[in-house]
């Protein structure tokens, strides 16, 4: 917890980036509730519009590759938070992971902060660690030989409604009753409850300036992988799985049959499994002596599985581990921009009359994805989520959020959300593996009579001879898919109870 300060002082400024992932998201609220003020930085500050605590936070626009937007974020900085990675980003993560850090490290030395806080991985002592691993490790390192006192946390994996590591686990328990599985699967692990994790993170705060070191956490079991899924089985109240390691499977095949079977993709799974091959223990407890454990003990693997499924059924995910924009270039073009595609971008647009309320049209806009469907050919929607995730790409897995509210950057099965304008437009653009950029926007209007008007426009720019081909390749199912869209969403909002 933050040290006391005195009566008209500002209470300590902490830096956090990464506020639109997973641990960002979640931290943020935690640090105010313990009396930081708070500046979050990214380089999509829109994205962070809809949080709860956007208004009692300081939003910077930056990117942590820069070191001129570094230097202005760490002005008068107490504690620097470092919850970025390049996990899933493409073959050369290691490299952007390790400039990243040596110019956070760098900023954050010549700004004078008080300590940096990085939430690493728990690895065992060993040379040949997997690629994840040993990034993790390395930017541990150039952030303790920073000259800035630094608290490097290293947890296995974190149980918690949205996360990485759980949403893996959570979908291979509940879909697969008989598994053929990775001999990994036996190896044992420590997991440590979200929960645990922030209160970790709000309490490396105030450490003494003369602590630089690596701390180990995790919760009060040790389990293996197998384990965890019985032990997920028992608290979902699903029969015992059956459980078949053999030692033919690679990272990379499981990667691919979980990118297949679960919410997470291939290029974020095969990290993540490749981090399994190793025994992830703590071999010491040392936080305890800065963070004490709070008086009813750390969440235990049942408790903190229980807690994230209740989250999960009462719709309150608050953030979720795609919750971050994947990479786009700062070039990406909106659909907005006039002809800057000389004149290539494809439009399909379709406006009819609807004889309900523009509110209740926007209750069904916001509603559309997940279990709520699309609203046209559901086997064709069906069909192109399976060949998404075949070659790589979300699918329709992923999903909503919540089941009526929208945010800007949510997660919306293959489509993320670029814009919500309250009442009137939803634009989401697509995620999915295709040869172009595509978008979708539907709006809820009013003409000059009065009369409820819902527009929809699909936008796609081709990218060379592929995305063309792609184009009139898809184009004759635009009346079915499109067309059906537009009927079906103005029924549901004519005949709203």
């Amino acid at each position: 917890m933050p040290e006391t300060h005195r009566v008209g002082t500002p209470a300590p400024l902490a830096l956090v980036t990464g506020a639109t992932g997973y641990i960002g998201g979640r931290l943020v609220p935690e640090l105010l509730g313990a009396g930081f003020r708070v500046r979050a930085i990214a380089r999509h500050p829109e994205n962070l519009r809809g949080r709860a605590w956007a208004e009692q936070v300081e939003i910077v626009r930056a990117d942590a590759g820069s070191p001129d937007d570094l230097t202005a974020a760490m002005r008068g900085v107490d504690v620097a938070y470092y919850l970025i990675h390049a996990l899933g980003s493409g073959p050369r993560f290691e490299s952007t992971d390790r400039r990243t850090a040596l110019l956070f490290g760098r900023a954050a030395r010549e700004a004078g902060v008080g300590r940096i806080v990085y939430l690493g991985g728990l690895h065992p002592d060993v040379e040949d660690l997997s690629p994840h691993l040993a990034s993790r490790r390395e930017v541990g390192e150039i952030l303790l030989a920073s000259g800035v006192p630094t608290t490097v946390l290293q947890a296995a994996v974190i149980l918690g409604s949205g996360s990485a590591s759980f949403e893996m686990m959570r979908h291979l328990t509940e879909r697969l009753p008989v598994m053929v599985t990775p001999k990994w699967v036996t190896n044992r692990i420590q997991p440590i409850a979200i929960r645990d994790v922030l209160r970790y993170l709000v309490g490396s705060a105030s450490m003494p300036p003369e602590v630089n070191r690596t701390f180990d956490i995790g919760g009060p079991q040790v389990l293996t992988y197998a384990d965890m899924m019985q032990g997920y089985a028992r608290v979902a109240g699903l029969p015992r799985r059956i459980i078949v390691p053999l030692p033919v499977l690679t990272p990379w095949l499981a990667s691919h049959w979980v990118g297949i079977v679960t919410p997470v993709p291939a290029g974020l799974a095969k990290p993540l499994v490749g981090s399994l091959i190793h025994e992830v223990v703590c071999r010491e407890n040392d936080i305890r002596a800065y963070v004490p454990d709070p008086p009813e003990g750390l969440l235990d693997f049942e408790a903190a599985v229980r807690l994230a499924l209740r989250r999960i059924a009462d719709k309150d995910v608050t953030t979720t581990f795609s919750s971050a924009l994947g990479p786009t270039a700062p070039s990406d073009p909106l659909p907005e921009d006039p002809d800057w595609a000389g004149g290539r971008l494809r439009v399909d647009e379709r406006a009819s009359v609807v004889t309900a309320s523009r509110e209740e049209l926007w209750s069904v806009l916001e509603g559309i994805g997940g279990s709520n469907g699309w609203y046209s050919w559901r086997l064709g929607w069906v069909a192109r989520g399976v060949l998404d995730r075949v070659f790589g790409g979300p699918g329709l897995r992923r999903g909503r959020r919540h089941s009526s509210r929208l945010r800007v950057g949510d997660e919306l099965d293959w489509w993320r959300v670029e814009a919500v304008e309250e009442g009137h437009l939803l634009r989401l653009r697509a995620e999915m593996r295709l040869p172009g950029l595509a978008w979708l926007e539907l709006l809820a209007e009013e003409d000059e009579a009065g009369r409820t008007i819902f527009r929809q426009r699909a936008l796609y720019l081709p990218r060379g001879l592929p995305g063309l081909l792609y184009w009139w390749a898809v184009t004759p199912f635009h009346g079915i898919v499109f067309g059906g869209m537009q009927r079906n969403i103005a029924a549901a909002a004519e005949h709203r109870p």
